[in-house]
């Protein structure tokens, strides 16, 4: 082992973190996870402690190294995928100062604003309309509601840029991430004056840290750093990359006209490209590099929800030692029927409205809990649908997809994506698909490989493959339908809720 090299790769959700250790051909040699805390400060706020993120990340690093058995010279180098928007900031001192996770709703009233306002040319920048954990309406907000924070900050960062200075001392972001905020003009990829003026932000440019390309080196190992994880002083960290591009590469995906479906805490859907897709619906373009492209369409509207259902539901009484496989087995006893109920998965919201809600509807006496499961995977299944139609109406389509994030790892969603979707679903090798396209990336910066073409094919697998049933994608044709139906049906409830609420 003594000879053997690694890269160790990073991913920084919004709850949790992870170190993964990897070989050159992309196999995993240690983990090392950890949940971190979020608060609610107030309802639609969802805040982190800078501080118990990066203890939480010196901790999983140098967990994971020591699980490995690995010395640190045998490190070639270092990347971190996190989650995208979001606002974690730095006083002009460097010192945290807020961290806010791109679950928080509190900026909904200023994206309706801005987007009424600045809506059309923001995109036209951007290709981006606002929405309310976007990270330049977070700043926004911060500006307007806690004049006395925004006069403190430094440095704008997102997640897993934080992690990268920690490790580096470097204040530094890349295009994917940055990009994928809003925050850089398309598709050049680089900041803009008028981009930020629009968001109310012409005072902000000083604050926007400086801009690489993902696979770039962003600096090194600093001495403190490495005494805090165990890595080699002076090993290389490259600038990283925004999780769903991250993910997508280590499940194999990175060609133009390839795709990438990621059922974990968001619905991501996404097709790669040489030139960014141009259409007012389509929710963002992410660039992370020369004619690379990855054009998005995402919602909090995916696995969540089971999520949601295990905590609440499930897990009650630690009456079920395997929750989730426990919840596949209830879906897998259901035999599919016109008249099974339906899920609304908008638990965390919608992008399509901010007073959808979530909910079951058309529950009879005869249904039990397992049609209520299936109703919920169902309704995710619909979302990623939905947001997939909206990229075929921009133009980008695709014949197969690599499905990975939690979802993946079920034995029945897979399944239900081909039928559902009428195309081939693949499911990668890799569990931890962000990292190990952090992995790549890093690959690619220590000229391991000479391109993510290369490392892509030397470093990811597939697993599994699943055919389309026609006779399912008929019938999921048909419920798909009723399923937008009642959403429209629901809109004017929903408005006239959310209305009184506010009384």
């Amino acid at each position: 082992m003594a000879n053997n090299q690694y890269i160790l790769g990073l991913d920084a959700g919004n709850t949790v973190i992870k170190a993964v250790l990897f070989d050159l051909n992309g196999q995993p040699v240690a983990m090392q996870a950890l949940d971190g805390q979020s608060s609610t400060p107030q309802p639609g706020h969802v805040e982190r402690d800078l501080n118990e993120l990066w203890a939480n990340a010196r901790q999983v690093i140098s967990g994971c190294i020591d699980k490995a058995g690995v010395t640190s010279d045998q490190i070639i180098g270092v990347g971190c995928a996190g989650h995208g928007n979001g606002l974690y900031l730095l006083d002009k001192a460097g010192e945290p100062l807020v961290g806010i996770q791109s679950l928080d709703t509190r900026a909904a009233g200023l994206a309706e604003e801005l987007s009424e306002a600045a809506g059309d040319a923001l995109h036209a920048l951007c290709l981006q309309k606002p929405w309310p954990s976007q990270t330049p309406v977070l700043l926004a907000w911060i500006k307007r509601h806690q004049l006395e924070i925004y006069v403190q900050t430094g440095t704008v960062l997102l997640c897993k840029d934080f992690i990268t200075y920690k490790l580096t001392d470097e204040q530094v972001s890349e295009i994917s991430d940055m990009s994928g905020s809003g925050l850089t003009r398309m598709p050049d990829c680089t900041y803009d004056d008028t981009l930020l003026a629009l968001y109310g932000l012409e005072d902000a440019r000083e604050m926007l840290p400086r801009l690489i390309d993902p696979a770039d080196i962003a600096g090194t190992v600093s001495a403190e750093a490495a005494a805090a994880t165990g890595l080699a002083e002076g090993t290389p960290v490259i600038g990283g990359y925004f999780d769903v591009v991250s993910s997508a590469m280590g499940s194999g995906v990175v060609r133009g006209g390839e795709a990438s479906i990621i059922a974990g805490t968001w619905s991501i859907n996404q097709v790669f490209s040489d030139k960014p897709a141009v259409n007012d619906d389509l929710f963002m373009v992410s660039g992370f590099g020369p004619n690379r492209f990855v054009n998005i369409e995402a919602s909090a509207t995916s696995a969540a929800n089971l999520e949601w259902y295990v905590r609440e539901f499930v897990e009650r009484g630690a009456h079920h030692d395997d929750p989730f496989g426990f919840c596949n087995d209830k879906v897998a006893e259901v035999t599919p029927a016109a008249d099974d109920p339906f899920f609304h998965p908008f638990l965390y919201g919608s992008g399509q409205g901010a007073s959808f809600r979530g909910g079951f509807y058309g529950v009879a006496g005869w249904h039990g809990e397992s049609h209520m499961l299936r109703a919920l995977f169902e309704g995710v299944l619909f979302e990623h649908r939905r947001h997939i139609e909206v990229l075929k109406t921009a133009g980008v389509s695709f014949d197969q997809a690599v499905l990975s994030g939690g979802g993946s790892r079920s034995p029945v969603w897979p399944q239900m994506f081909a039928d559902c979707l009428g195309v081939p679903i693949y499911v990668a090798e890799a569990q931890e698909t962000g990292a190990l396209g952090a992995a790549i990336g890093v690959s690619v910066a220590t000229g391991a490989y000479g391109s993510y073409e290369e490392a892509i094919g030397q470093m990811t697998r597939r697993k599994a493959e699943f055919q389309s049933n026609a006779d399912m994608k008929a019938h999921y044709d048909n419920r798909y339908a009723q399923y937008l139906a009642l959403i429209e049906a629901m809109r004017g409830f929903w408005d006239s809720a959310q209305t009184s609420t506010e009384r």
